[in-house]
């Protein structure tokens, strides 16, 4: 039986509708204004919450807003007359389900609140199969709540069955990696290694010799044999994160090996064969690469058999809160900390843009624990500079403090190392060619004072 509360300051037209629900077979509560209904509602008790949108002190909006922020899965249908329908447009975008306009006929509002009942239940079921999956398909640290999780979950439990190479696509900081290493776990191949290997950190000249091994005395300091990567990940899933930052010599190679499902370690004629799962990400577009000759069209359609395009942090804002918590209670734990949002914090939150996206979110957190002694934390000290209100911040965006950063560390490696990128790059733990790729944007010129 559905259970569902109405708002409204006007006693009749409260009744009235009390008397409508209640002859359908739903158990009704009423609440005589929206301090009432703010309070009732946020308890989490009902499926939907029907509530006038024109009230006192507290109207329907701030009914809606402490429903959804202490019980996101109520739904709320708004009641409005003739000429605030703008008023509703905006409940819809902070949440509700639907709007139903003045004058309305009983038939009319029976079906909106079923239909809102209906999703109520489906998003519960669909809440309770997020719960199991994570229990049985160990997927501890993928969180959210919004449709695009949904739909990557629900992918990976289907693809993670087969054999297929899968590329998945998506700005940094979004989980690409927690993505390959959930297709792992629930693969047959899951009792097997899973090996990860960030192709922007490995120099080009290393690249080979790391993935593919190399045979005693192939090149200058190769003393012994060696194992590849590749070889090592035997019977399980090998990972290249950021894919496209391989060299195009390499990719041939790479090509070859998946096709042969065999390598060739430097130095060797002889192939050994090699039985792995090919899982690839990157944070580029690849059409784009390919068209500028930086990544082979036929390894493209090789990798691109399964497909996982993460979503950015700013198009599943619904999941920040989520987030947001798993992130203070991890790093509670890791500090032994009590740390607490303060009044607004995830609010304010949710309002970022974050173009480092779910990194970005974790760090801003883990600083935030660190810094508020395990008390309250405040927007000081969460949120970037850049975005706290007038006479507190700096006026930059996110992004142009974020450059200011790397290029003052960029700089300072620099320095420390006479102006040698490589040593530069292995200070700052990214490849020498991310490094000259970070040095061309940023407008950095540094010479070498080493003779």
């Amino acid at each position: 039986m559905p259970k569902i509360l109405v708002v409204d300051d006007q006693r009749n037209m409260r009744t009235t509708l009390a008397m409508m629900l209640r002859g359908s077979g739903n158990e009704v509560e009423e609440a005589s204004d929206g301090a009432q209904g703010a309070e009732m509602g946020a308890k989490g008790a009902y499926d939907v919450v029907l509530t006038d949108l024109r009230m006192g002190a507290v109207d329907g909006i701030d009914v809606l807003r402490a429903i959804k922020q202490k019980s996101p899965m109520t739904e709320v249908v708004v009641m409005t007359a003739y000429g605030t329908i703008e008023s509703a447009v905006e409940a819809m975008r902070l949440g509700a389900f639907d709007y139903i306009q003045k004058p309305f006929t009983e038939q009319e509002l029976l079906v909106k609140v079923q239909r809102a009942f209906e999703n109520r239940r489906l998003t519960g079921q669909v809440s309770l199969l997020a719960s199991e999956f994570r229990e049985r398909y160990r997927f501890e640290n993928i969180i959210g709540r919004s449709q695009p999780i949904r739909e990557v979950l629900a992918r990976i439990v289907k693809i993670a069955a087969s054999e297929a190479t899968v590329l998945i696509t998506g700005e940094s900081g979004t989980g690409k990696e927690l993505v390959a290493k959930a297709i792992h776990a629930n693969s047959k191949r899951a009792t097997k290694p899973f090996v990860p290997v960030n192709c922007a950190a490995i120099t080009e000249t290393l690249l080979e010799s790391e993935l593919f091994g190399h045979a005693r005395g192939s090149f200058t300091g190769a003393v012994s044999a060696r194992k590849g990567l590749m070889e090592e990940a035997d019977g399980g899933t090998f990972f290249f994160d950021e894919i496209a930052e391989t060299p195009m010599s390499f990719q041939a190679k790479l090509l070859r090996a998946i096709q042969e499902n065999e390598i060739r370690r430097i130095g060797e004629n002889k192939p050994i064969k090699v039985d792995v799962r090919i899982i690839a990400a990157t944070n580029q577009e690849l059409l784009s690469a390919i068209a500028e000759k930086r990544f082979r069209q036929d390894l493209y359609y090789r990798l691109n058999v399964a497909r996982f395009e993460l979503p950015p942090l700013r198009e599943r804002r619904e999941d920040i809160p989520l987030l947001a918590e798993f992130f203070l209670d991890k790093f509670n734990r890791k500090n032994s900390a009590r740390a607490r949002f303060g009044e607004g914090v995830v609010e304010s939150l949710m309002q970022l843009d974050y173009p480092g996206n779910i990194r970005e979110l974790e760090n801003l957190v883990e600083q935030a624990v660190a810094l508020s002694g395990g008390g309250v934390i405040t927007a000081d000290e969460i949120l970037p500079r850049a975005t706290r209100p007038p006479g507190g911040g700096t006026g930059r965006t996110l992004a142009e403090v974020v450059d200011s950063a790397e290029k003052l560390a960029i700089e300072n490696a620099l320095r420390e190392c006479d102006g040698s990128r490589e040593r530069a790059a292995d200070v700052l733990a990214i490849s020498p060619t991310t490094l000259w790729r970070k040095m061309t944007r940023l407008g950095i010129v540094f010479e070498s004072k080493s003779p």
